[in-house]
């Protein structure tokens, strides 16, 4: 069921300022609903010149919280943490957004849209994967009609992953491909994410939804398109996993990053980026590497530099530290 009129509602979404949210926050004023954000970041550089009012996230602060939520209609939940960092933990992450949808809930929200993963699961042993799956029974159990999407990787201009790996191929002669390489990722377009996330505040009803694209691509297959489409003949090794995680490792130590963790691999590698069914987004990854090649991978995207550091920092060139 689709709400009829929106112009004179307020959406409430986590990390307007930063990857996907911006891109969702964009459609939502461009449709005319009132927006304001969660975030770790209210001194950020705001890209919408003022329209989207900034609140910190306040978890320990349950009745700030609540009021920065007061009189929206629906909150649109991105937040989580991708890896472990200092007090933030995939157990601290489950509590918090707990604790946010109880204060939505209080402060008069009717809706939530919440991210979550593709192939989430309470018995899984990766702490992302059940942190995921606890929250989105949390939320079925809640008042609050939802849409609970389940997305995989997300490529776009400020995306980490699809970025990272064309990095490394422009500069590296060999890319080591763990294990055999066949598990696989069906990555969605940002913007088709982004569309995804705005519609689901017009809708009443509840629902799951698969949020992956029209494409699905072995690991190995993944890597050689990138490398083929900006202009590098990289040799592909495939090598035992605990070798190249080792490798990824002491490469995220020379940029200051993490590139991937152990859970990370372990994910990949039980084919858990991608799901059977049909894409719930149009771009295609070949086409859109394609329409970019020239300035995909040509700087370091840097994940601790983006929620950890300054905005500024997220994208560094650190050729000189990793070759």
């Amino acid at each position: 069921m689709i709400k009829e009129s929106a112009s004179t509602e307020t959406v409430v979404i986590t990390g307007a300022f930063s990857y996907t949210g911006k891109y969702a926050t964009r459609l939502l004023l461009d449709r005319g609903y009132r927006v304001r954000t969660l975030t770790n970041h209210p001194d950020r550089t705001d890209p919408f010149g003022g329209r989207v009012q900034a609140f910190p996230y306040n978890f320990d602060r349950p009745d700030q919280l609540k009021g920065s939520l007061r009189g929206a209609s629906t909150l649109i939940n991105t937040y989580w943490v991708r890896f472990p960092h200092g007090k933030a933990t995939f157990e601290s992450a489950v509590r918090n957004t707990e604790t946010l949808i109880h204060a939505a809930t209080d402060a008069g929200i009717k809706r939530i849209v919440h991210v979550s993963i593709a192939n989430p699961s309470l018995t899984s042993p990766l702490g992302y994967y059940k942190g995921k799956a606890e929250l989105e029974r949390f939320i079925e159990d809640s008042c609050l009609s939802y849409t609970i999407l389940r997305p995989t990787v997300i490529f776009g201009a400020e995306d980490v992953l699809i970025n990272n790996i064309a990095w490394f191929v422009r500069r590296l002669p060999v890319f080591g491909i763990p294990g055999d390489g066949k598990y696989r990722i069906r990555p969605i377009y940002v913007e088709d994410m982004a569309h995804l996330l705005a519609s689901s505040v017009e809708n009443s009803s509840s629902s799951t939804v698969d949020a992956v694209g029209p494409e699905t691509f072995s690991f190995g297959e993944l890597v050689g398109l990138i490398a083929s489409t900006v202009g590098r003949s990289t040799r592909l090794l495939r090598m035992p996993t605990i070798l190249a995680y080792m490798a990824t490792k002491v490469t995220g130590w020379k940029v200051g990053d993490v590139i991937l963790t152990w859970q990370e691999y372990r994910g990949l590698m039980a084919d858990l980026l991608a799901t059977e069914g049909p894409s719930a987004g149009d771009t295609s990854l070949s086409q859109w590497l394609a329409e970019n090649r020239e300035t995909v991978g040509l700087k370091y995207a840097s994940e601790v530099a983006r929620h950890y550091r300054t905005s500024a920092e997220s994208f560094v060139d650190t050729a000189s530290q990793a070759t």
